[in-house]
């Protein structure tokens, strides 16, 4: 980060929208501030196309003359029922809000507002990174107003409430869930008394929807490095009430002196190593793949623990999930679902023989995710055992050379039979049933297993022979 006095920070906002704030509110009479994550932001030198500002008075009335100056260049959105309005020039967006002071009900973080001074305004901020303003009034145009040492957080890296932390989450328990991913993007630590708080309100995160709370988590999984968060979940007790089903790997047991490694922690590991450069729903199935083994988890005394079938377990658990947290229930739950379930797969393979067969069926299962579930296999590899390691990755080396091969080879005609459901049915007078699911996998597995080339006349042969079986086709003596 980088600090500046106020003669600096005016010469950073020497552009033309601020100063065109300035005039307004000077010729209206009332006091005008930058505020929040855009300041914050100059100080970190990040930057930020989105500008909060705070007026002592009217925000509404500040915006409406802004757009009347800047003409048809602006578009102005006013929402009287939030006492914000919104002026949008180009690729900027300006909010504008009077200061106010806000009260909370217990049962709800909706407030109770009333008008305000900048001081009642900073004091319902979050933390005192996000509560600092500075003045866009021509003669203290510059000035920041910084009453709760917010940039000496931002120097130490802490994240701290203005006011009491408990009140602050009580009031609007969303604050928790930013509080950790503002702590996870930043890389910041959050402050003790702080941190205290988040494990005495934890409970108060019940009153905030699945939406919201999936915002937040989202950004946390998008940070650099969002085992961080997760930690930070994990410890002050959220993450038990938001993803149950994540906390509840945090355990090692043992038995005659053999423990298996600790879920939890090997999840985030896989998650850091596939959050180098992958979208996020890649990241959602590296943090939900192992989940299924709290369930499947056996104590078996020849082999030890054993997980057996957890990648289906979990793939089940998957769309509950999803439900809770008000997530996307179709193409990307269903993306997520399908990598938890076929993430044992290459192992599998590449613990045996790589087979033809073995790729033809995960090249088949998979489809277009092909790539993202071998992405997601390597990121699993996290024994520090280096030599086991080298061996994993070689052998998935050569399962990827495999599926390199195939899809030269236009994967799609080689692993769908040319003979379709519809021309089954058709062949035998018969109707959607069991038996047309027979004979189509009968097919589809001689093709994948590369019995019969996939060409009519030998799939035919092969159809005919299993309907005779079946008793679908009339023998002759």
């Amino acid at each position: 980060m980088r600090l500046y006095s106020d003669s600096e920070l005016a010469k950073l906002l020497d552009q033309d929208i601020f100063h065109r704030i300035s005039r307004v509110a000077d010729q209206m009479g009332v006091e005008c501030y930058v505020v929040g994550g855009y300041v914050r932001d100059i100080f970190l030198e990040r930057p930020s196309n989105d500008i909060d500002v705070v007026v002592v008075g009217s925000g509404i009335a500040v915006a409406s003359e802004l757009k009347q100056q800047l003409g048809r260049k602006a578009h102005l959105s006013v929402f009287k029922n939030f006492g914000t309005a919104q002026v949008k020039i180009g690729d900027e967006e300006v909010e504008f809000v009077g200061a106010r002071r806000e009260s909370y009900s217990h049962n709800s973080r909706k407030p109770i507002v009333e008008d305000g001074t900048l001081e009642d305004d900073q004091n319902r901020r979050d933390f005192t990174i996000n509560a600092m303003a500075i003045c866009l009034n021509a003669d203290r145009f510059g000035e920041l107003v910084d009453p709760f040492n917010g940039l000496a957080d931002l120097e130490d890296g802490i994240i701290a409430t203005p006011l009491d932390p408990e009140v602050t989450f009580s009031d609007d328990p969303l604050r928790m869930m930013r509080c950790i991913r503002f702590a996870t993007q930043l890389k910041f630590q959050i402050e003790e008394r702080t941190f205290e708080a988040l494990e005495h309100m934890a409970n108060r995160i019940k009153i905030i929807s699945g939406e919201r709370i999936e915002v937040e988590l989202n950004k946390i999984i998008m940070a650099d490095t969002p085992s961080r968060g997760f930690v930070d979940l994990q410890r002050c007790g959220l993450l038990q009430l938001i993803l149950p089903e994540l906390a509840d790997l945090d355990i090692v047991e043992q038995r005659n002196g053999r423990a298996h490694k600790n879920n939890f922690y090997h999840t985030l590991e896989v998650l850091d190593n596939i959050s180098k450069d992958s979208p996020l729903w890649l990241r959602w199935a590296a943090l939900l793949h192992d989940i299924g083994k709290t369930k499947t988890k056996r104590w078996e005394p020849l082999t030890g623990w054993t997980f057996h079938n957890h990648n289906y377990i979990g793939a089940k658990m998957v769309p509950e999930i999803f439900r809770r947290l008000k997530m996307p229930m179709g193409e990307e739950m269903r993306y997520v679902q399908k990598l938890v379930d076929l993430h044992m797969r290459p192992q599998v393979i590449a613990d045996e023989e790589v087979t033809d067969s073995a790729v033809r069926r995960l090249l088949n299962d998979a489809g277009d995710d092909i790539d993202d579930l071998m992405k997601l296999c390597e990121a699993d590899i996290t024994s520090k055992n280096e030599v086991k390691k080298k061996i994993f990755l070689e052998n998935f080396r050569m399962v990827r050379e495999k599926l390199t091969d195939l899809k030269e080879k236009d994967y799609k005609r080689l692993l769908q039979p040319c003979i379709d459901g519809n021309e089954i049915m058709e062949l035998f007078n018969l109707k959607p049933s069991r038996q047309v699911g027979i004979l189509k996998q009968t097919l589809k597995d001689a093709v994948l297993d590369n019995r019969v080339e996939n060409e009519r006349e030998p799939l035919m042969q092969l159809l005919m022979q299993k309907a005779k079986q079946m008793g679908l086709v009339k023998t002759t003596n």
